[in-house]
């Protein structure tokens, strides 16, 4: 059993290495094999094939931060830096990279982005904005985050002129009208 559970281990972190390289349409299941040293037919075994194992690959955990303590007009802006700081930060985050780049041409990617905002994004904002519109507060976050990301880190949109802390300060307050703001009827 313990062979087992690290065999999965070495596959999930292989696909991990070529998913972030190579996307998903151009990382064959034999490469994830041959980088984990085992029997591609194991992919098949473990995982069901090569979108389970994108699927589970890619189980990210955004780690949203504790944001009891911040000031309700200072929100906006941390949830900004705060997924700055996840796109730019530790190798492993090249997944969300990773993610945003395949949904445009992958079903299983856009499903797995539009889970992990509706998983980890959608109680966060109920928590903050405290009323019944929590999914359209929060899918109008996830056009901003995932638009800046899209932009900055797949197409490479970067302007000279604004510089990372004035791009938090006017996302963040985009951000905060979402989360504060009434919502058109």
């Amino acid at each position: 059993m313990r062979d087992a559970i690290a065999t999965q281990e070495r596959l999930l972190l292989a696909a991990r290495r070529r998913f972030a390289d190579q996307g998903f349409e151009l990382t064959t299941v034999r490469e994830i094999a041959d980088d984990a040293g085992v029997n591609v037919a194991l992919i098949s075994r473990y995982f069901g094939g090569k979108e389970d194992l994108f699927a589970r690959a890619v189980a990210i955990d955004l780690q949203l931060p504790d944001l009891s303590a911040v000031p309700q007009e200072q929100i906006g802006a941390r949830l900004v830096e705060h997924f700055f700081r996840r796109w730019e930060g530790e190798p492993a985050d090249d997944l969300l990279r990773v993610l945003v780049r395949t949904a445009a041409t992958h079903p299983a990617a856009a499903a797995r982005v539009a889970d992990i905002f509706d998983s980890q994004v959608r109680p966060l904002v109920a928590m903050l904005a405290g009323d019944g519109e929590a999914a359209q507060r929060a899918s109008l976050v996830a056009t901003q985050v995932l638009g800046l990301a899209y932009c900055r880190y797949v197409l490479s949109l970067k302007s000279n002129e604004l510089t990372r802390a004035s791009t938090h300060r006017m996302i963040g307050e985009t951000i905060q009208r979402y989360l504060f703001a009434p919502l058109a009827a």
